[in-house]
């Protein structure tokens, strides 16, 4: 593994690559101690998103926050396999096995959440714990969101058209990001900042900039029937917490049907979907006690 940098970083992490599953993939470490957390951002972001949660966690853990393949500063090649949300989560099995510091509380937010839940029900192992900010899954009700007769979004039957996201997005990225994207669902006024958008808006625009936000719509309206049928077959056993926010209770809802336990649930009020940006504070806060219930004696 080695050291590199992105154009936007904070103190006290330190940022990383590494070839894992037949691709590159870019993370970022902070905190020398404690039971370790690894972050998965959703869309549209990338890592930056958990940027202001990551010191918060890091003073009582080790914290870890990646691109996900086709995201941010990893590889975007269409030539290094799927970028489906099975092949997400093998990506996140064997660098958690390369960070040689699992098991791990997992923390998946938003689309990531098909991919952490095959993590987390195929490889329970290396999940101490499973905490979902704003996630619903397919099988459970996500493909509603894509139905905009009943209040979906349009940009989830764009993202998974084939062909259609490069053509309307590439060079509107700020377009997208920053005028419908972030304002569209944000609700704590100027919690996103020009810089964050700046951020988010240099690795959307790299080439195949849009490479793994396509993969992971495109798997959400395909893979329902398989991901009910894991559920059935493999509930989570670890603890688990749903944090919602502007979503709801489709958080708390998705997560009561995948686990064998209970599910612990926090609503944080006043704060739309990006809830890592928007409350940080409230957010380590749920995060942080949840995590000291399962870490102390």
């Amino acid at each position: 593994m080695s050291n590199t940098s992105t154009s936007a970083t904070i103190p006290g992490i330190t940022h990383h690559t590494t070839h894992v599953n037949g691709t590159t993939i870019h993370y970022v470490s902070a905190g020398s101690h404690g039971s370790p957390i690894l972050l998965v951002h959703g869309f549209p972001e990338t890592w930056w998103t958990f940027h202001k949660l990551i010191p918060l966690l890091a003073e009582n853990h080790r914290v870890f926050a990646l691109d996900l393949r086709g995201f941010g500063d990893s590889s975007k090649s269409n030539a290094e396999g799927n970028f489906d949300s099975a092949t997400s989560a093998e990506d996140l099995h064997l660098l958690i096995g390369l960070l040689e510091v699992g098991p791990v509380h997992v923390t998946g937010q938003d689309i990531s959440g098909t991919a952490v839940f095959r993590l987390a029900a195929t490889h329970p192992e290396v999940v101490l714990s499973f905490t979902a900010i704003e996630m619903g899954l397919p099988g459970f009700g996500l493909e509603a969101l894509g139905d905009i007769t009943h209040g979906g979004s349009w940009h989830i039957g764009v993202m998974a058209a084939p062909g259609i996201p490069e053509m309307l997005l590439v060079g509107h990225e700020r377009e997208f990001l920053g005028a419908w994207a972030f304002p569209t669902m944000t609700a704590v006024q100027s919690s996103i900042t020009d810089i964050d958008i700046d951020e988010f808006v240099r690795t959307y625009s790299r080439p195949d900039g849009w490479r793994g936000a396509i993969g992971l719509y495109q798997s959400m309206l395909t893979e329902g029937d398989s991901i009910k049928a894991l559920a059935d077959k493999k509930p989570l056993t670890m603890p688990v917490l749903a944090i919602g926010a502007g979503g709801g209770p489709l958080t708390a809802k998705t997560a009561s049907k995948i686990t064998s336990g209970t599910v612990k649930s926090v609503q944080l009020e006043g704060v739309g979907h990006y809830a890592a940006m928007e409350a940080p504070e409230a957010l380590s806060i749920a995060i942080l006690d949840f995590l000291e219930t399962i870490d102390s004696p």
